[in-house]
């Protein structure tokens, strides 16, 4: 008697596991049930019921129960390629919990059954050999790469193109044209393995008590001659020796900060050279005005816009002050100019960084001048300005989504030696180049343009990446005026401010699709063998437009094609919107298939979730009950753009893939339409975003599982070479691994988010942070293949730059994180060169 109780107490171990398995049933049929009811997979139902069966034998001690959860491990195989592919990412959280049960069956349950046959531990056996092929082919066979060879170059190298030294890095994109280019050799595929740290600067500026969540260091140095310049997210200025990295003068605006800032960050700084005569840059030869009129009749402008339109690029370039200036000499004749986050612009020696007193008031230009609301915070100029040899072009962000009452997004035109105002184009106002006079101020909450420019010397003419009116998920109340600009690049004439050519590339925006990044200019040669002064327009939507920059006209096709309907009540949609052909979107809309999870659990939870929301694909209007926006708010492009090498004609580009939710909570009790008295913003872009002033605030989301994982499977990211000739992605990989954001640091390269952007070399090799891992990396720009990469301190959300001093190339990177990014915060200034 005693035996047989013995036999019939299943014993510790014996209950984990029936628990452990009878709750993952039960978990499955109930979750899986109202997944069914939703319209998803009947897997997870179908999947319960067996696992149920397959407790109550193991309760039994039934050997049939290793023959059964074979079947179910077979069945998942099946299920889980028919979803995904050999997707070794999307294929783990499928498995991971049922394997591992199956290898807890095999060794430590199998032997307790009773009168074990050996048909169901060979079935077991079998089915997890099958598993363990399945992802070790899709280890080796990842079908989100694309595996191509880039072009060889057929050309030498540019010697000193526009002017700039080979050795410099002169501004933001090192040429303002935004190429990211470095026409360096030193470095190649072969040798930069050897990469070392060659110097560390520490700028000691780290996050207050008083400062918002976006806290970020994204600044891109820049260098000239044996200087290199960089601003802190405070904005402190510091000059260092290029060769050693020692700090020769510093420079420190007293930023007041506040929690309610949106942003507290410096993309960079702009120099300029006035020792140089500036007659050839005093105006646009008559064939650009004459071409920049004939944009006026290019696709996307109304009618009544259009003779305006030409009116202004015809308008003669006296309307402003254009005579050639004398040269500068002396003190200030070589100058730094830094936008200050409180809406202040600084004109600092560069020599020195002492304030050039001929310069507005001491160096300061108030930047708040004739705002309709001068809140500091709410204007924030955080991309370096364009300089010409007569001319600083400004403009600034406008705090996202708190009311329809903020600060105006005007772009201005100032006297690059006296900080004069030569002119201002307002994007909300029905005459844009109007200067409000005495008692008049700019129009509220105009388009702003958040991210760094481009210029055309040549033209005259300056390209800017424009944002939507804010609030930005909201626009019944828009006027064709604010629509008019918003949400496309815009080309100005930049000694006169009048319109050269606008192309929208998001009608009615209602999901922040804004331009995110420095657009860059190429000369490129087409298939017909002609050759096009192109402008790459980089969309958050994963559209690279190309467009001729003389007229703004589509180079690659962008029809416009149907997209999804129903707006909120009180606002609108428009019925179409412009895809490019070159482009890095979703070919195929999102489905259950693509939700995933660190476990089956949590991927169960997101079908659930991605079927309560709306989505019927990019441009889904935002809705109250929530809609899953991919490309999501932050973009499959931000502010880095992309790298293009003009000698070879080829392009480097990161996307990021994160879909987001946003949800319209509607104005009542503790939702306010007009802000409390003293009322702040939020410090953030994400979470509760008031927008005051309308019908409704929102919520803005990244798409994530109650794991904090996204939703969507990986890769989040990835790193791509595009050829400009052809207009082909010839190689696509992912980037980045888990090892900074998972509990365990594994370094698993699943494809990560990023903030920042590549760059390219003569060389051969594309470097770039960005990555939600602490890492800098290098990259073959032929193929793709990983060459290189160094650990960093702190989280490397900027672009990197490299330049040449005494003969030695240099790759320097900011490492100092990203507040609402997530990464790790520090203050490091990293450079990285060959061994002598």
């Amino acid at each position: 008697m005693s035996r047989s109780r013995e036999s019939s107490s299943p014993g510790f171990i014996g209950v984990i596991t029936l628990l452990f398995i009878a709750l993952t049933s039960l978990f499955l049929l109930i979750g899986g049930a109202y997944l069914l009811s939703l319209g998803g997979s009947a897997y997870y139902v179908v999947t319960g019921v067996v696992l149920l069966a397959v407790t109550w034998l193991l309760y039994r001690r039934s050997p049939t129960a290793l023959v059964l959860y074979a079947l179910v491990l077979v069945g998942t195989a099946i299920w889980s390629l028919w979803e995904s592919g050999p997707d070794f990412w999307a294929l783990a959280p499928r498995s991971g919990v049922l394997v591992v049960f199956g290898v807890w069956l095999l060794l430590l349950v199998s032997w307790r059954l009773e009168a074990p046959r050996k048909l169901g531990v060979q079935s077991l056996v079998g089915a997890l050999v099958i598993w363990a092929g399945v992802l070790v082919y899709a280890g080796f066979n990842d079908p989100q790469t694309v595996n191509g060879t880039l072009a060889s170059s057929t050309g030498s190298l540019a010697a000193n193109a526009n002017g700039i030294d080979n050795a410099d890095w002169p501004a933001y994109g090192r040429t303002q044209e935004g190429t990211r280019y470095a026409p360096l050799q030193q470095i190649t595929p072969d040798n930069v393995k050897n990469l070392q740290v060659a110097w560390t600067f520490r700028t000691g500026d780290m996050k207050g008590p008083n400062d918002p969540v976006e806290i970020t260091n994204e600044v891109t140095p820049i260098k000239i001659g044996n200087l290199l310049y960089l601003c802190s997210p405070h904005q402190k200025l510091f000059a260092l020796d290029a060769q050693s990295g020692t700090l020769k003068w510093t420079f420190d605006p007293k930023l007041k900060a506040d929690p309610s800032f949106q942003h507290v960050t410096c993309r960079g700084v702009s120099y300029v050279d006035l020792t140089a005569n500036a007659a050839a840059d005093a105006a646009a030869p008559a064939s650009d005005a004459a071409a920049s009129a004939a944009a006026a009749s290019a696709p996307q402008a109304a009618a009544s816009d259009a003779a305006a339109s030409a009116a202004q690029a015809a308008a003669p370039a006296s309307d402003v002050t254009t005579t050639a200036a004398a040269p500068v000499t002396g003190a200030c004749s070589r100058r730094i100019y830094l936008p200050v986050n409180d809406g202040h612009l600084y004109a600092l020696d560069a020599l020195t960084g002492e304030r050039c007193a001929g310069f507005a008031n001491n160096g300061d230009l108030d930047l708040q001048h004739a705002m309709p609301v001068t809140t500091p915070g709410m204007y924030e100029p955080t991309s370096p300005p364009i300089i010409t040899s007569k001319v600083i072009i400004v403009a600034g962000a406008v705090e996202d989504n708190f009311s329809n009452r903020e600060p105006s997004g005007v772009i201005r035109g100032f006297d690059v030696r006296t900080g004069q105002l030569l002119w201002a184009f307002d994007p909300g106002a029905k005459d844009p180049n109007h200067i409000p006079g005495p008692g008049e101020h700019y129009t509220w909450n105009s388009p702003n343009s958040w991210a760094p420019a481009a210029y055309d010397a040549k033209l005259d003419i300056v390209y800017l990446p424009m944002g939507v009116r804010t609030p930005d998920i909201w626009g019944g109340d828009r006027t064709p005026e604010m629509e008019r600009y918003a949400s496309g690049l815009l080309a100005l004439h930049a000694s006169t401010g009048k319109l050269a050519w606008f192309y929208q590339t998001a009608h009615h925006d209602l999901w922040d699709m804004d331009m995110p990044s420095q657009p860059t200019l190429a000369d490129i040669t087409t298939k017909d063998g002609k050759t096009v002064p192109v402008v790459y327009g980089p969309a958050k939507t994963g559209n690279l437009f190309v467009l001729d920059r003389r007229t703004g006209e589509t180079v690659v096709p962008a029809p416009e094609l149907p997209v999804p309907q129903g707006a909120a009540p009180g606002d609108r949609t428009s019925p179409t919107q412009p895809f490019s052909e070159l482009t890095f979107r979703p070919k195929n809309l999102l489905t259950d298939k693509d939700m995933w999870g660190a476990t089956m659990y949590d991927q169960l939870v997101c079908r659930v979730m991605f079927h309560k929301l709306r989505y019927e694909g990019t441009f889904t209007p935002p809705s109250l009950q929530g809609t899953l926006v991919f490309p999501g708010n932050l973009g499959m492009f931000e502010w880095g753009g992309i790298a293009l090498d003009t000698d070879r004609q080829i392009a480097i580009a990161n996307p990021i893939a994160l879909p987001f939710v946003s949800r319209l909570i509607p104005r009542g009790p503790g939702n306010p339409i007009e802000p409390e008295p003293g009322a702040k913003g939020s410090g953030t872009e994400s979470g509760i975003q008031p927008q005051y002033g309308v019908p409704y605030g929102v919520t803005l989301n990244p798409f994530l599982s109650p794991f904090g994982l996204p939703c969507k499977q990986p890769a989040w990211g990835y790193i791509a070479g595009i050829d400009l000739k052809t207009n082909d992605i010839v190689w696509k990989k992912r980037i980045g691994t888990v090892r900074d954001s998972s509990p365990i640091p594994l370094p698993f390269k699943m494809g990560m988010p990023m903030l920042g952007g590549p760059i390219v070399t003569a060389g051969g090799v594309a470097f770039i942070g960005a990555t939600a891992d602490n890492f800098i990396r290098a990259f073959d720009v032929n193929n793709g293949k990983q060459l290189w990469e160094a650990r960093l301190p702190a989280g490397g959300q900027a672009t990197p730059m490299s330049y040449s001093i005494n003969g030695k190339q240099y790759v320097v990177i900011a490492a100092g994180g990203h507040g609402s990014f997530g990464t790790k915060l520090g203050d490091y200034v990293i450079a990285y060169a060959l061994p002598n």
